[in-house]
C-alpha cells in the first residue's frame, strides 16, 4: 500500500507547476501582496478556465472535473510552493468543499457551476478556528418568507474581501446550521485585515441581520460541517507542506554554492545538520499529508483522526523549516529582499489557522481516548 499520489495526480502537478511557476513567481506574489485585490484576476481566470482548478472537486454534472481530496492536495502543495495569492483556499477548500459535504441538491446546484468556472469567489467561516464553537446566531427573517438573518462577527475570514459567496455556520434554535450569504448582502460589513502575511487577504465580516439562505436543514448539519472543516485542514496541510519542501530546497541550494573561508558553507556541521534536521522535517510532513488525503478518499470513517494528526505535523515542521532557512541564509535571510521571511510568516499565520497544533492535538487525545497529564 502506497500513500503516495498516482500517476494522473502526478501529471496535474507537472502542469500546475509549470502554471504557476510562469504566472505567480516570487516578482508576482510581491508585486500583487502590495495591493487591495491581492491577487491577478487574469490568472484566476486562467486557472479556473484553462486548467479547471476551481472545479476540481466538483462533480461533472455541475461543471467540475469530479476529482477527489488526493488531486486538490497536489494543487494544494504546488500553490503553497510559491505562495500563490489567489483566493484559491477560500473558493476551493473551504466553500465548494463545505457545499459537497452539506449535500444539499439545490444549493449546488445553485452555487457549484459559478465556483467551478471561476466567477464566483467564495469562502466560508465559523467565526472561530472549529464549527462547533461558532460565534454567530441566526433567526427566521421577518415575513415568514424562510429566509433567514445572521448575527456576529468573525473577526478573521481568509479570502473574504474578494468572496461573491460567504458560507456561514452559525447557531440556531435548534441547533447549528449552514447559510449562505451574498458578498453584497444588506447587513454584511466586511473590514480589510492587515495580516501577517500579507500574500493572504484576511477580512473581518460582521453580520448586522444580513439576509442568508438556509443550506440543508439546520440542526442536522453538524456532522457535514466537521466533515468540511477536517477536509479542509488536510488541504491546509499539503499547501503547508509545499511551502516546507520549497524552503528545504532554498537552504540545499543556497548551502551548496554560497562560499565562506574558501569553503562551501554546506561542508560545515551546522548548516549540513541542520539541513538534514530540515529533510527529516519535511518527509515527515510529507507522509501526514499524504496520508490524510488518503485517508479522506479510502478511509472516511478515520478522517478525524488523520486531520488531527496532519494539523499537527504538518503546521510544527513548517514553521520549524522556514525558520531554518532565514538562519541557513544567514544575514541576507533577514533581509526584505530575500523570500525568507515570506515563507516563514505564511508558516506563522497559517499555523494558527483552522486550529494550533496544540488543539490539533488535544482533540486527537480526546479522539483516542487518552487521559489529560496533569501538569
Amino acid at each position: 500500500m502506497t500513500f503516495t499520489p498516482g500517476p494522473e495526480a502526478e501529471e496535474l502537478r507537472t502542469v500546475v507547476r509549470g502554471f504557476l511557476e510562469k504566472r505567480s513567481g516570487e516578482a508576482d506574489v510581491r508585486r500583487w501582496m502590495d495591493t487591495d485585490a491581492g491577487y491577478d484576476p487574469a490568472v484566476w481566470r486562467r486557472a479556473a478556465e484553462e486548467l479547471g482548478l476551481t472545479g476540481l472537486l466538483v462533480p461533472e454534472r455541475w461543471g467540475g472535473s469530479g476529482a477527489t481530496l488526493v488531486e486538490l492536495g497536489v494543487v494544494f502543495e504546488e500553490m503553497g510552493r510559491v505562495l500563490f495569492g489567489a483566493p484559491f483556499f477560500g473558493t476551493a477548500a473551504l466553500a465548494a468543499n463545505a457545499l459537497l459535504c452539506l449535500d444539499d441538491e439545490a444549493a449546488n446546484e445553485r452555487y457549484l457551476p459559478a465556483i467551478a468556472d471561476g466567477s464566483t469567489v467564495a469562502t466560508a467561516t465559523w467565526g472561530t478556528t472549529h464549527p462547533l464553537t461558532s460565534a454567530i446566531t441566526a433567526e427566521h427573517g421577518p415575513g415568514g418568507d424562510g429566509g433567514w438573518r445572521l448575527h456576529g462577527t468573525a473577526d478573521v475570514v481568509v479570502d473574504a474581501a474578494a468572496a461573491d459567496l460567504i458560507l456561514v455556520a452559525a447557531h440556531t434554535p435548534d441547533g447549528l446550521g449552514a447559510f449562505a450569504v451574498a458578498g453584497d448582502a444588506d447587513g454584511l460589513v466586511r473590514t480589510p485585515l492587515t495580516p501577517l502575511d500579507l500574500t493572504r487577504k484576511l477580512a473581518a465580516c460582521r453580520f448586522d441581520g444580513a439576509e442568508a439562505r438556509a443550506i440543508g436543514t439546520p440542526g442536522t448539519v453538524l456532522g457535514h460541517l466537521v466533515n468540511a472543516y477536517d477536509r479542509a485542514v488536510l488541504l491546509l496541510a499539503c499547501e503547508q507542506l509545499g511551502g516546507a519542501a520549497r524552503v528545504l530546497e532554498a537552504s540545499v541550494n543556497y548551502a551548496n554554492t554560497r562560499v565562506q573561508f574558501g569553503r562551501k558553507i554546506g561542508s560545515f556541521q551546522a548548516i549540513k545538520h541542520r539541513c538534514a534536521d530540515m529533510l527529516i522535517e519535511v518527509e515527515s510532513a510529507r507522509s501526514a499529508a499524504y496520508h490524510g488525503v488518503w485517508t479522506a478518499v479510502h478511509e472516511p470513517d478515520e478522517l478525524a483522526f488523520a486531520a488531527c494528526l496532519a494539523g499537527s505535523v504538518c503546521s510544527e515542521a513548517y514553521t520549524r523549516v522556514a525558520l531554518d532557512n532565514v538562519q541557513n541564509h544567514g544575514g541576507i535571510g533577514f533581509t526584505w529582499e530575500h523570500s525568507a521571511h515570506l515563507y516563514l510568516k505564511r508558516a506563522k499565520a497559517s499555523q494558527a489557522f483552522l486550529g494550533s497544533p496544540a488543539k490539533h492535538r488535544s482533540r486527537l487525545a480526546t479522539l483516542l481516548d487518552i487521559p489529560e497529564v496533569a501538569a
